[in-house]
Formats: C-alpha cells, sequence, structure tokens
C-alpha cells in the first residue's frame, strides 16, 4: 500500500461503504448484481457527497457574489495604494481589504470550499476504481466491505460497452471505452462551463461585471472545461461518471438558489421580480417595486364601496396615514358643494369633520 493510498484509507473504506450498501438496494428491487447497480451506485455516492455538502454550497454561492460586489471597493483601495511597495503600506492595503472582505461577509477561501471539500472523494473513488482489479483477483485486501467477490461484480459492470475501470489511456482500452469516454468529458466540461456562466452572467449586476475579478472569472469559465478535457483522459469511467453527475447537481443545484435567492440587480433578480408581477396580475393585484422590497397592493377597489371619512384623532389612534383623514374631509366639502351649499360652508363642514370625531351610532348631532 503507498502512502498515498494510506492517507486516503478512510475515505475509500466510506467511499466503499456507501457504493455497496446501495449496490445492495439496487440488487434488492431487482436490478443485476453487475451492470447499471454499480453505475447507480456512483450516482448515489454523488448525492449523499452533495447533500452533505449542502452547507458549504451555500456560502460558496454567497462567496462568489459578495467577491464580486465589493470589487468597486477594492479597486478604490489598489488605486489608494498604488506605487507604494514599502511593507507598512503593503500589511496597511491587506488588512483594509480584510476589513472590506469581512464586512460584505466574503472571503477568497470560501468560494473554494466545495471543490476543496470533495477532492479528497474524488481521489479515494479514483484509487477504489483502480484498485478493482487487484481486489478482484486477490492481489490486494478488501476495502471495507468490497471483497473480492464484489469487486469482480464491480469490475465486470460496463457502461454502453466500457468497463467502469477502464481509463482512454490505457493499453488495452477499446473503441467502446474511448467513445465514452469523450462523450463523459464533452458532458462534464460543458456542464461546468454553464454552471460558471450560470453564476457570473445570470446572478451579478452590470456594475460588478466590469472589473478585473469579473473578467478573471469570465477566463476561468472557459479556461476550466478545457483543462477536465486534456486530463480527464486519464480518469477510469466510473471518476468521469462521478463528476458530470456532481456537475449536473451543481447546475441544478445553483439554478434553484438563484432563482429563490438572486444578487440585487441582477438579470436573475429582473425575472423573479416579473414572475411576482404575473403572479400577482393572476389575483387580479399589483407588484409594486419599493426598494429592495417588493409590495404587492390590490390593483381595484372594492366596487361600490365609498372610502368613509376619518377624523384627524381616529386616524391618530387607529394608526392611519393622515393623508386619509384629509382625503375624507375633502370628499365631504365637495359632497356639501353638490347638495347646493356654498363653498364657504362646505369648507367649514370639512374642517369640522377633520377636527370632530364623527356622532355615536344612535345619537344625533347637535344643530350649530
Amino acid at each position: 500500500m503507498s502512502w498515498f493510498d494510506t492517507i486516503l484509507s478512510p475515505i475509500m473504506w466510506v467511499v466503499a461503504w456507501i457504493m455497496v450498501l446501495a449496490h445492495r438496494a439496487f440488487v434488492a428491487i431487482g436490478l443485476p448484481a453487475s451492470g447499471w447497480s454499480w453505475i447507480l451506485s456512483i450516482v448515489v455516492l454523488v448525492i449523499v457527497i452533495r447533500i452533505i455538502l449542502i452547507p458549504l454550497f451555500v456560502r460558496q454561492i454567497k462567496a462568489q457574489r459578495g467577491m464580486q460586489m465589493v470589487q468597486p471597493e477594492i479597486q478604490k483601495l489598489q488605486k489608494k495604494y498604488k506605487g507604494k511597495t514599502d511593507p507598512a503600506s503593503r500589511q496597511a492595503m491587506q488588512q483594509e481589504m480584510m476589513a472590506i472582505y469581512r464586512e460584505a461577509g466574503t472571503s477568497p477561501f470560501a468560494s473554494c470550499l466545495p471543490l476543496l471539500a470533495q477532492s479528497p472523494i474524488f481521489f479515494a473513488l479514483f484509487r477504489v476504481l483502480y484498485l478493482l482489479p487487484d481486489v478482484a483477483s486477490g492481489a490486494r485486501g478488501s476495502i471495507g466491505p468490497l471483497d473480492a467477490t464484489l469487486a469482480a461484480e464491480a469490475e465486470n459492470s460496463t457502461l454502453f460497452g466500457a468497463p467502469l475501470s477502464a481509463t482512454f489511456m490505457s493499453a488495452d482500452a477499446t473503441a467502446q471505452v474511448r467513445i465514452v469516454t469523450v462523450l463523459l468529458i464533452l458532458a462534464m466540461s460543458a456542464t461546468m462551463f454553464f454552471t460558471q456562466r450560470q453564476l457570473t452572467m445570470k446572478n451579478m449586476p452590470a456594475s460588478a461585471l466590469d472589473n478585473p475579478m469579473a473578467r478573471q472569472q469570465k477566463m476561468l469559465m472557459y479556461i476550466f472545461p478545457i483543462i477536465f478535457a486534456v486530463t480527464g483522459v486519464n480518469f477510469p469511467i466510473g471518476v468521469l461518471i462521478y463528476w458530470t453527475t456532481t456537475n449536473l447537481w451543481t447546475m441544478g443545484q445553483q439554478f434553484y438558489v438563484i432563482r429563490r435567492n438572486p444578487a440585487p440587480g441582477s438579470e436573475a433578480e429582473k425575472a423573479m421580480l416579473e414572475r411576482r408581477a404575473r403572479r400577482a396580475e393572476k389575483r387580479g393585484e399589483t407588484l409594486e417595486d419599493s426598494g429592495d422590497v417588493a409590495v404587492i397592493t390590490d390593483a381595484k377597489p372594492a366596487g361600490g364601496q365609498r372610502q368613509q371619512p376619518v377624523s384627524a384623532k381616529r386616524a391618530k389612534r387607529q394608526g392611519l396615514p393622515k393623508q386619509q383623514g384629509q382625503a375624507g374631509a375633502a370628499e365631504d366639502s365637495q359632497d356639501g358643494a353638490a347638495d347646493g351649499g356654498t363653498p364657504e360652508v362646505a369648507s367649514e363642514q370639512a374642517t369640522d369633520s377633520v377636527l370632530e370625531d364623527p356622532p355615536a351610532p344612535g345619537k344625533k348631532k347637535r344643530q350649530k
């Protein structure tokens, strides 16, 4: 056993247990012991790991959003210390930069957490699949519950004729292995590209996209898929299945988070407000955008119902706006003028209606 396997052995043991338990469940429902039951066990491994990593993923989304939102302040800080290379100035700039990150609740490290957390699992799965032939032949001991019999079943499992442990660069790679590898690499690269594009283009305001960090992320959006496409030929088929599945999970999870909690001023927020406006319109309401808060109000008042005047005292007691009491008084003045009274009398009645409470029910108002 190499030093690398010694370090990864606890994680390899956990990976083997998850895959074996999932394999037993699929066999129990009627799937063959060798074949899709092992392929689906890799998918279950992805689901279990990604559920565990959901809190880190949410932190990553917030951190990446915050990193781009604070870029204008970072640029101002860099201009402030431009040309100052003495240690005191560099240290002061770093301290002010970390203060900006703390105030925004973000950090450069937090945006890499899910990828860093998945790396040991990725390499552990790589080693488990790589060692399947040795475990199946008895040249190596079992990995947790993965004994020689189960390893032989996993070794004989294929995806469209390509064994799970086969690689594109292996000397005995068949045409099926190379075709399946290329298809999985294309799917892995495409899902990674659209995931990055969804985050940077749809969930960032236009003001946050015009800065060096945003341009760097756009560059990485094209570079990372190319890197994985070049290195993917060295990965076993099972590892490519794992990585493609986790990219699909990331893309769907990110779509859900951005749809429900978009960044202010982004295209995703505009789309969310439009959806809310359409739903409000169907209910006969309107959606008024009041700053950062969307307020839903009735589109039409109740038909045939007259707004009753409210005195200033009652409006204050009931917590109503002052304008409502004044509007009721003005309406009474118009009604008085329409009934034949002089404007002066109507105005006086309106003033009385504002200053005095309306008479209690059952009592007549004293004539002046």
